[in-house]
């Protein structure tokens, strides 16, 4: 069950946001110091002098109704989180574009990431919505909140849908929503520290306020991408060496 994950700030520089070298790049995921809304089919535009690849990923939220998926997805994104809570009727997707700096190199990246979210009761309903979302999945967000006991406790049975033959590799994190909300926690850190000791993947927190725009989302999309970056550098290795031992 457990993997070596990157330690934090190991493969990209960790508030790269704050540097002045990334405001180039920062500024094309920005209009008027709000972050652009960006659909299927656009992507942060350049200079022409200014060469950076785009990464590619899925991502799934998961988690039991109520939680926050779709506000997670609204705030890795910059949109307005939505203020009643409904059900997502089906699947829908957001895309986030987010700039890193490799640390090894230096060399730019902006990641594209595709976060997919769908309705609990729509994955009950439909038999063929939960293949959908794992097709070719790159990462998955398991999500409680820290103001519902059940959700968190929910986390095995989870991760428990994602393990084993069928998926293949894929990046594990947990997100716990709802952080700020202390007054109201059913969940203690001790409980916290002992699910990542047993599970070992590693728990992220959000709040329920949106506070100061990059720096609000900087630290989950970093660490979402350093462990992305961390699985592919991986799986390139393995396949390199399979490449070798067959020549050989």
């Amino acid at each position: 069950m457990a993997h070596v994950s990157p330690s934090s700030g190991s493969i990209i520089v960790a508030d790269w946001h704050r540097c002045k070298d990334s405001k180039e790049y920062f500024s094309k995921i920005l209009h008027k110091k709000r972050r652009k809304n960006f659909g299927l089919l656009e992507s942060p535009v350049m200079p022409p002098h200014v060469a950076v690849d785009t990464v590619h990923y899925k991502i799934f939220l998961s988690g039991k109704s109520g939680v926050g998926k779709t506000a997670l997805a609204a705030r890795l994104a910059g949109l307005n989180i939505p203020n009643m809570h409904y059900e997502t009727t089906g699947i829908e997707t957001t895309v986030v574009y987010w700039p890193v700096k490799l640390r090894e190199n230096g060399r730019v990246l902006f990641f594209r990431l595709q976060l997919w979210d769908c309705g609990e009761n729509a994955l009950r309903r439909f038999d063929h919505l939960l293949p959908a979302c794992k097709e070719q999945v790159d990462a998955v967000l398991f999500l409680f909140s820290f103001t519902d006991r059940t959700s968190f406790d929910d986390l095995s049975n989870q991760i428990a849908k994602w393990t084993g033959a069928p998926v293949g590799r894929v990046v594990k994190l947990v997100v716990g929503t709802k952080f700020d909300l202390f007054m109201h926690c059913d969940v203690a850190e001790r409980d916290v520290r002992n699910f990542q000791e047993t599970w070992s993947v590693p728990v992220l927190r959000v709040g329920g306020e949106v506070s100061d725009g990059l720096g609000d989302v900087a630290s989950l999309l970093n660490c979402l991408a350093e462990h992305l970056w961390h699985q592919d550098c991986v799986s390139a290795r393995r396949h390199s060496q399979q490449e070798t031992g067959n020549v050989l």
